[in-house]
């Protein structure tokens, strides 16, 4: 299962949005094409019927080519809200548009995304596709009012009413944990244990030992028999966070445990039977890790078979005021109070790089400290750019009644944005990192604002 990418667009003389708003509860997104021009496979097509579409050498990918110069998961195109972007999935040979590589790029209709020894057209087509919206602002203790959150939350009740592996993504801090527990306790296991497992805390040599338990004498320290975690959570649910720091000579016994539901302790010769229910998370697209040779291709297609994207909270700002308040609430000797309505737009101008954790954390340290003027002092996060006056730009107005207020408006900050970011790498010497640091953003962001652009990086 592919994860969920949507969002509301507006109207208007600009190119056709991937997602429309054509109901209380549901939402209709653009499918689109991705056809082989150029290379061993030219005239192959795959359509997207509003999904990711992957591309690559691997059975698994949407389109799997047969060029040699081409990674097992090479690009992935997908809805996202301002469009269809193409993203490298950090290939051998890159992703190029125009003779330029780019990491991440907005593709316009037509545009030609060339992978080794072939050349992909982007065309969008007619017709969209009907997805449902949640007209629920939540789902357990996760929160949300934006298109993207609803469209998840639509999805949820159906996917904990399964025993699917569930794979989580998103960035730290979004929420993967919550959401993991969430989809356990709306499922039929809730009853029964809800075992945290994360894969990043535990040595490499004890992992397994964790995992599946052991037998007495079975490596030095192993004084007595322990079951495992698996076994612990008999009935329940396992939730493997940040499984991409799964060491690669565990992934074959995890594999295993997955297909045959049996773990077998370090040590023993016979296998116990288990009835768990698996969820992973992590931060990391484990695409880019299988080309890097850091995960298994088999223990991928394994976990990838319902597939979630928490977004992060730059891709949802408006869900802050409710996240903003719901906090406050928590926080506040007295629950009933809202926050001051100034703490609200702080919030609101700031880009959250550490997600709703590091939103959360603000909240608190506004209640700990009232005065506002403390608030960015004791590290509340760079705020967003404030829309430029063209004046002050140094744009000209341009107005013609053929163009909407907001193309107009895009057109400008656009041309600021990419002002702005020329200059900055231009007076860091090209250096992303040294960039990051000056304009005090997330170096990954950059990346992105960067590849979006089309201005070279190094």
């Amino acid at each position: 299962m592919a994860p969920c990418y949507f969002a509301a667009v507006s109207s208007g003389d600009e190119p056709a949005p991937p997602t429309r708003q054509i109901g209380a509860h549901q939402v209709s997104v653009g499918a689109f094409r991705v056809r082989v021009a150029l290379g061993p496979d030219a005239g192959a097509t795959t359509e997207s019927e509003a999904t990711e579409l992957t591309v690559g050498s691997d059975l698994g990918n949407s389109l799997q080519l047969t060029d040699p110069t081409v990674s097992r998961h090479h690009c992935a195109f997908t809805p996202t809200f301002a469009g269809v972007t193409v993203h490298d999935l950090q290939s051998t040979n890159g992703t190029f548009i125009a003779g330029c590589r780019v990491e991440s790029a907005l593709l316009a209709p037509q545009t030609t995304v060339r992978i080794g020894q072939t050349s992909l057209v982007f065309e969008p087509l007619d017709h969209l596709v009907p997805q449902p919206v949640s007209d629920l602002e939540s789902f357990g203790g996760m929160l949300g009012t934006s298109l993207v959150m609803r469209r998840l939350f639509s999805l949820l009740p159906r996917i904990a009413a399964s025993d699917a592996t569930v794979l989580i993504e998103g960035e730290t801090g979004t929420g993967k944990s919550l959401l993991a527990r969430m989809i356990h306790e709306a499922s039929g296991r809730a009853p029964k244990p809800f075992v945290v497992v994360d894969c990043s805390a535990i040595p490499p040599s004890l992992i397994e030992s964790e995992l599946f338990g052991h037998e007495k004498g079975a490596f030095t320290g192993a004084v007595a028999r322990r079951g495992g975690l698996f076994e612990a959570a008999d009935g329940g649910t396992v939730f493997l966070d940040e499984i991409g720091e799964l060491p690669l000579e565990t992934q074959p016994v995890l594999l295993s445990v997955l297909e045959t539901r049996e773990v077998r302790r370090v040590g023993a010769i016979d296998t116990r039977k288990i009835n768990v229910r698996l969820i992973a998370a992590t931060n990391r697209d484990l695409r880019e890790e299988v080309n890097r040779g850091t995960f298994r291709s088999d223990l991928w297609y394994r976990l990838n078979t319902l597939r979630l994207a928490i977004p992060p909270l730059r891709e949802r700002p408006e869900d802050i005021a409710l996240l903003v308040a719901h906090f406050y609430r928590q926080f506040a000797s007295d629950s009933k109070a809202g926050p001051p309505l100034d703490l609200v737009e702080r919030m609101c101008r700031h880009r959250w790089p550490g997600n709703v954790r590091e939103l959360r954390s603000a909240v608190e340290r506004a209640l700990v400290f009232s005065d506002p003027a403390l608030w960015e002092e004791l590290g509340a996060n760079e705020p967003l750019p404030q829309d430029p006056q063209p004046e002050d730009a140094g744009f000209p107005v341009e107005f013609s009644p053929e163009v909407s207020f907001r193309t107009a408006k895009g057109r400008i900050v656009a041309r600021w944005e990419r002002a702005y970011l020329a200059e900055l790498m231009r007076q860091n010497d090209g250096n992303i990192s040294q960039a990051a640091r000056t304009a005090r953003m997330d170096r990954n962001y950059l990346r992105e604002l960067l590849a979006r652009h089309g201005i070279n990086i190094r």
